[in-house]
């Protein structure tokens, strides 16, 4: 149920319109940075829609610092897929982006990302370089990967980085609600496999933050493991049906 008060959102047909979607679960700490690191960009418009996934700790405070300026819907604890979704069944944006509650974007990731819209109208998906930054509780975690691959900037085929056409998810089909991480991974599977144009920004205009509850989900975690099973074994079912009739996508 959405109690939440709903700022105007721009009209449907409005061009360059963004949908910014933000799912959160028990976000409270970080979510507010997010937010103004969106209401930072310099690209206009945009709306703002954030999700929260039956949070029990003060987001909902949180949020109600900036109702005048976005939409929140509330839902019952359902996973980051089926927040995602939400919000895509919200958005007014003929584009779509996504943050989570505690990564930040630089200020001018969407004007670049639209930048490359514009010079490129075949174009239907966009992203950036990310990089991973941790809390000051967990610097010995940051200390002992230094020098790894992991802490290095990267292409960032994940949700924080992406900045794609409303129509690619109608083709691509939205996230798989049933995973409980991983869900961007199997969707980035989908576009790969459909040869959908793809631009890289090969800087760092988004950061995911790292603490103790991203931590945990660790591949050595029962419900990682399996859920990152079933992403592979999905990919791989695509690939031979695939080379068995190339016509099915």
């Amino acid at each position: 149920m959405n109690d939440w008060p709903k700022s105007p959102s721009p009209g449907k047909s409005e061009q360059g319109l963004i949908s910014c979607i933000v799912p959160v679960f028990n976000g409270e700490r970080f979510l507010g940075e997010a937010l103004d690191s969106i209401f930072a960009q310099t690209w206009r418009p945009i709306e703002v829609i954030v999700v929260d996934d039956g949070s029990t700790d003060r987001t909902k405070q949180v949020v109600a610092r900036y109702s005048e300026r976005l939409t929140c819907f509330m839902q019952q604890n359902a996973g980051p897929g089926a927040a995602r979704n939400t919000g895509l069944d919200l958005a007014r944006g003929n584009f779509i982006a996504f943050l989570d509650a505690d990564d930040l974007w630089h200020p001018d990731k969407l004007a670049r990302q639209m930048a490359c819209f514009e010079a490129r109208p075949e174009l239907e998906l966009c992203i950036t370089h990310a990089k991973k930054f941790w809390i000051p509780e967990l610097d010995h975690e940051r200390k002992s990967l230094r020098g790894h691959r992991s802490s290095q900037a990267q292409p960032g085929y994940v949700c924080q980085t992406l900045l794609a056409r409303r129509g690619l998810f109608d083709k691509i089909g939205v996230f798989d609600a049933s995973l409980r991480i991983g869900e961007d991974t199997d969707w980035f599977f989908r576009v790969r496999h459909r040869r959908v144009p793809i631009e890289v920004i090969a800087e760092v205009l988004a950061f995911r933050r790292m603490h103790e509850h991203n931590l945990s989900y660790s591949i050595y975690d029962a419900r990682g493991t399996e859920d990152r099973l079933k992403i592979v074994a999905a990919a791989l079912q695509r690939r031979r049906r695939h080379r068995k009739d190339p016509k099915i996508e």
